[in-house]
């Protein structure tokens, strides 16, 4: 069954890239990702009351809560940076770096979890994987005469703070019922967003906010909220180094839209990469 919430967070999580970007065309990203963590908060708690787990929060031990809100703090930096690339970048430039977090999380889930079952299918898949991300990120010959791609460097630490975030979360989560953990950890993002806004002054934007692009930014909470709720019943019930590149083929969804919506076209040599993400991601999982 927790292959099913996997497979569930990768759509919810492309679905939300590309709603994300429609909400940040005119809107800064560091108060788009504020609001949109208020919205992902709000869902969390329903979903926490729905549940029935709000009685068991009491029973989180000091280390679950530690790791709970340390997953929170690589959480709200890697949304941070994530969005800010996505501001500056083409949406089929920075999904597939921001989606190379695969490869350091399963290396990581291997070395501190043992998730050594498969072992040779692993590492293949994840090899492949990085050849994907290559191909898809790699700039034609053309494109090396542009200027210097700053949301390069958003995106690389998006994804650095990605792969701390599902390895934290899996520690942070043992003992925790998984929805109770998510709003523990959406808290935490929250208030990081927020502090971020008012000690970079950009409060006073809010008022101006195009209304379209808030209902985009409105949307996106919500599939991030959906994706994030599969993702750590999957992280809680599933194998750690499966789960996440299952996730990470929300690529596929985000590629389709970017092309429907935002016109970004895909060349042969990216279309190869995503075939190889793609590749790899499966062979892991069906060993699963």
């Amino acid at each position: 069954m927790w292959i099913v919430f996997a497979f569930g967070s990768a759509l919810f999580a492309g679905i939300t890239s590309i709603l994300a970007k429609c909400g940040i065309r005119k809107t800064d990203s560091d108060i788009a990702t504020a609001l949109r963590t208020v919205v992902v908060l709000i869902f969390s708690w329903i979903m926490v009351f729905v549940a029935g787990s709000a009685k068991t929060i009491t029973d989180i031990s000091a280390k679950a809560l530690v790791f709970l809100i340390l997953s929170g703090l690589a959480t709200g930096a890697s949304w941070i940076c994530y969005f800010k690339a996505l501001s500056m970048g083409d949406v089929n430039k920075v999904v597939p770096i921001d989606k190379s977090s695969t490869i350091l999380s399963v290396l990581l889930a291997i070395l501190l979890f043992h998730e050594t079952e498969h072992l040779a299918v692993k590492l293949t898949g994840t090899a492949i994987l990085g050849a994907g991300i290559f191909l898809m990120v790699e700039r034609r010959q053309e494109e090396k005469k542009e200027t210097k791609r700053k949301w390069l460097v958003y995106a690389v630490l998006s994804a650095v703070f990605a792969s701390l975030t599902a390895i934290l979360a899996r520690i942070g989560i043992e003992g925790v019922e998984s929805n109770l953990g998510t709003a523990i950890r959406t808290g935490v993002v929250l208030i990081m967003a927020w502090l971020i806004v008012f000690m970079k002054g950009k409060q006073k934007q809010i008022q101006g906010i195009d209304r379209r692009e808030l209902a985009f930014i409105a949307l996106s909470g919500l599939a991030t909220g959906g994706s994030w709720l599969c993702y750590y019943y999957a992280i809680q019930n599933g194998i750690v180094s499966v789960v996440v590149p299952v996730d990470k083929l929300s690529i596929v969804v985000t590629v389709i839209f970017s092309w429907l919506v935002f016109k970004e076209k895909i060349d042969k040599r990216a279309f190869l990469g995503l075939c190889l993400m793609v590749a790899g991601t499966l062979a892991m999982a069906i060993r699963a």
